[in-house]
């Protein structure tokens, strides 16, 4: 699979992100641009399809190309609209030439995949073990740090290969973010973002990147949104959370990471839940988010991707479990739709 992938919900067409026509969805073709996170691709495909079929006029181009590109393309205005799974910083809001808004979608969970020959076994991973594979302390699979995590299971003396994103990614973002929280040294050393520079591994382009990566390379570790292993059938380990349990990503787990934020979301939407506290909780959990401006210069296009979002925030909702994802809350679809009504239409 291509890691830079374009869904139209009619076919690719050419139409701008900013420029429109200014007459009434009903009366031509509109075709809006948008570009980001691979995460949430498989459900922005999904949407994108259904609702042309209720609007057969509404084409929506997306471009898959990690939230780094995402944001700089709404920033330089060559989009319409940006995705991340990664909130933007407040130099990057700062930068922009308008106010930029932060709208979450669905919450997804990102995942330890690896390749391990004739070990079938689900592998159970501490966000230490793995700040340590990933900074390249643990280099072995049968490591006794591993070994200790896993009883019962044989693992091999083979080297581990690190996989990691090569470009820009929010995907990135939310695995350094948890790893950030369980590991002093990982904090300290390499940090927070959607670019670190990595101590160890080899990198690939998008979740798909990462996948077609791990599938290949006997011994490999890296990490992806749970769709994506799905999709792809790579083992996933389970990964402890803050009360101790070993978790395996699901809809239920990720829904529980979510369920102490949902209460107090800040007005913005930029907010983790990694690590979060809880039973039950998965701990590299996220939102994604799509990006708008406030106040953009095609009004055209802004009405008809509000309306876009009010149904992707409702009836869009019953997509996500189907795909790996877990529903929005609905204190937090409740907080957005309020938002949506501040974006300029007219």
């Amino acid at each position: 699979m291509l890691a830079v992938a374009c869904f139209v919900a009619a076919g690719c067409g050419s139409g701008g992100g900013n420029q429109g026509q200014g007459q009434e969805p009903a009366q031509q073709t509109i075709q809006i641009n948008g570009a980001g996170a691979t995460f949430p691709f498989p459900i922005y495909s999904k949407w994108f399809d259904e609702y042309h079929k209720l609007h057969p006029n509404v084409q929506i181009n997306y471009q898959s190309v990690g939230s780094g590109a995402g944001i700089r393309q709404l920033v330089n205005q060559t989009v319409f609209f940006g995705a991340t799974d990664g909130p933007m910083t407040d130099e990057q809001l700062q930068g922009a030439p308008g106010k930029i808004l932060h709208l979450p979608t669905v919450l997804g969970a990102v995942v330890p995949v690896y390749r391990i020959d004739k070990v079938d076994a689900q592998l159970k991973f501490s966000g230490r073990v793995l700040a340590d594979i990933f900074l390249g302390k643990i280099t072995r699979w049968n490591d006794p740090a591993i070994a200790k995590l896993n009883a019962g299971v044989t693992l091999p003396d083979t080297n581990i290969t690190v996989v990691h994103r090569s470009d820009g990614s929010g995907t990135t973002y939310v695995w350094v973010d948890y790893l950030a929280k369980v590991s002093p040294e990982w904090k300290s050393k390499v940090g927070v973002g959607t670019s670190p520079s990595w101590p160890v591994g080899v990198g690939g382009k998008g979740n798909e990147g990462v996948s077609g990566l791990v599938t290949q390379s006997p011994g490999s570790i890296g990490y992806v949104e749970l769709v994506y292993a799905l999709q792809n059938k790579i083992n996933h380990g389970q990964v402890q959370n803050a009360a101790g349990e070993f978790v395996t990503a699901s809809i239920e787990s990720v829904t529980a990471a979510a369920a102490a934020t949902a209460a107090t979301m800040p007005s913005d939407f930029r907010v983790s839940i990694t690590n979060a506290e809880g039973p039950g909780a998965y701990p590299v959990s996220s939102f994604t988010w799509m990006l708008f401006y406030e106040n953009p210069m095609d009004k055209t296009h802004a009405k008809t991707m509000v309306d876009f979002m009010r149904w992707a925030l409702t009836d869009g909702q019953k997509f996500a479990t189907e795909l790996g994802y877990a529903p929005l809350p609905t204190a937090v679809v409740q907080l957005e739709m309020s938002a949506l009504d501040t974006i300029a239409v007219k």
